[in-house]
């Protein structure tokens, strides 16, 4: 199995765009479980501590380094990562590990 974490900081934008912000991303890319092949697990962390220097982290799992290479450019987490993230998002970071 291959874990996916991605830890993202948000442009600069009022409290009040960025929790609508982060609520639009959780709910969009948690949506994509049972969706596509390979995926076992996703979830979208919004609410750090005070001491995060990050505003949200995505935590998800695959089957595979395959199933993430196709979840990538499959076509409903490309529209949720072209409409719901990258657009607000300034900074990506990101770690894929074999578990």
């Amino acid at each position: 199995m291959v874990k996916h974490v991605i830890l993202w900081t948000l442009k600069e934008m009022s409290d009040a765009e960025k929790k609508e912000v982060k609520a639009g991303i959780k709910t969009s890319l948690e949506a994509l479980k049972g969706k596509i092949p390979g995926l076992i697990d996703i979830k979208v962390n919004t609410e750090g501590l005070p001491s995060s220097t990050v505003d949200l982290m995505l935590d998800s799992t695959f089957e595979s380094a395959e199933a993430l290479k196709a979840y990538s450019v499959h076509p409903e987490h490309v529209a949720a990562a072209d409409t719901k993230v990258r657009p607000f998002t300034a900074n990506r970071a990101c770690l894929n590990y074999e578990i």
